[in-house]
């Protein structure tokens, strides 16, 4: 018999947008400095944890597995045991899910759950050309072998690739990332303009949010080995105007596209985690629980429309809690691209859409913005890769009680053609 499974706390770091070179904190860095405030609070000993999961994309090379890293940092005991997974753009959503399941399931009572990412600490990478030459030196035996190896030498073979660039391409389609969602605002008809006054939107929302002190409990600050702190997102553009957001040229699809650097989400740092345990725990422990996790769906498209993941792991999970669309009081959609965020709304008011690939009667109809990040998203905010899906959910149980609304859903698109979706309910 499934039981239910509550998140009870969280906490996140700021986001910090890269800026050219490596920020001061590495994925385990930035898993660590929200990680202390947040076990400092609460009213068990942490060791009494059952499990730590952690979300992580862009591994580097001194922390692999970084969950381990980090509850080792965080003094959870050599005895925890901690595992790191990838999905992409879900990661961090991912690590809530399983632990979600093994809660659910009886096996576990208490699992730490977060995403990280340090995007400005992704690798430079090597020609496949250069990776090549490097090889026939190193086997090379005796000075005539060399010799005639060193002839391959080109100069472009010191000229990098950052992993990033490559990590947002598609193997299958050969898109990245931003060319997706310029399909989709082909399909869906979505213009410049319209994506535009989205991201303006979003910089304003999350200026607000931060004025009104209503992310306080959400973000500890961060401080680097120097004492420098860091206290609040620092990709927001408070008085970001329709002007201003029109200067940026198309970035995949010159000289017509709709995405730009002004209205995509921002390459950007930043970690999350939240504490999700059992009836019998909070019980236990004299927990106070944010939300209970209802239910979770995953899905999988053709990777060059992977824009469209929220609509097909969204749609089923409401279908299957017997909801409509005014039945969610908040949603959490994570604005990879403005584009893609309104290819989504356009999709669920598109009847042909609707029959033919949800499989509805109907459409479900186009969720109203009031309702739909109301703090403002990743493009105000960032998108560090393996931490977004876990401060959606975090900022959605946040906002339901803020707001006093009864359900809310948060989702995702993910790079590959796959979407995740998990829906919330508040405990009263």
């Amino acid at each position: 018999m499934s039981r239910p499974v509550y998140l009870v706390d969280g906490a996140r770091t700021p986001f910090l947008k890269a800026r050219g070179k490596p920020g001061p904190f590495t994925p385990v860095d930035l898993a660590v400095q929200c990680g202390r405030p947040l076990l400092a609070r609460q009213p068990f000993d942490p060791r009494t944890l059952d499990l730590v999961i952690l979300g992580c994309v862009n591994v580097i090379a001194d922390e692999m597995n970084p969950a381990r890293v980090a509850a080792l940092r965080l003094g959870l005991g050599e005895d925890m045991v901690a595992f790191t997974v990838q999905i992409n753009c879900g990661s961090g959503m991912q690590s809530i899910d399983t632990a979600y399941r093994y809660i659910r399931d009886g096996s576990h009572e208490m699992i730490l759950a977060g995403g990280t990412e340090a995007l400005s600490h992704a690798p430079l990478v090597l020609r496949q050309e250069a990776v090549e030459w490097f090889g026939q030196m190193s086997t090379a035996k005796g000075p005539l072998e060399q010799a005639k190896a060193a002839t391959g030498l080109r100069p472009d073979f010191f000229k990098p690739v950052v992993g990033l660039e490559r990590g947002l391409t598609d193997p299958v389609t050969d898109l990245n990332m931003g060319q997706t969602a310029e399909v989709l605002a082909h399909r869906f008809g979505i213009d410049r303009k319209t994506a535009d006054a989205y991201a303006m939107d979003s910089h304003h929302r999350l200026a607000r949010a931060q004025k009104e002190g209503w992310l306080d409990d959400e973000v500890m600050p961060a401080f680097d080995r120097d004492g420098t702190a860091y206290d609040h997102d620092d990709g927001v553009r408070p008085d970001s105007d329709m002007n201003g957001l029109a200067k940026p040229k198309p970035a995949f699809e010159p000289p017509y596209g709709t995405v730009t650097a002004g209205n995509a989400s921002q390459i950007t740092d930043g970690a999350s985690w939240v504490v999700l345990a059992s009836e019998e725990a909070v019980e236990k422990h004299g927990l106070t629980p944010m939300a209970r996790i209802v239910d979770s769906e995953w899905a999988a498209l053709d990777p060059s429309v992977m824009g469209l993941g929220p609509v097909l792991s969204a749609t089923p999970l409401l279908r299957r809690s017997g909801l409509g669309r005014d039945d969610i009081g908040l949603w959490e959609l994570n604005e990879a691209f403005a584009a893609q965020v309104l290819a989504c709304l356009a999709a669920w008011d598109d009847a042909g859409f609707c029959r033919a690939v949800l499989g509805l009667d109907d459409v479900l109809g186009r969720i109203d913005r009031g309702r739909l990040n109301v703090d403002g998203g990743a493009i105000a905010l960032g998108h560090p890769v393996g931490t977004s899906g876990n401060r959606i959910v975090l900022h959605l149980a946040n906002a339901m009680r803020r707001l006093e609304h009864k359900r809310g859903i948060a989702t995702e698109c993910i790079g590959g053609g796959q979407g995740g979706a998990m829906l919330l309910e508040a405990v009263t």
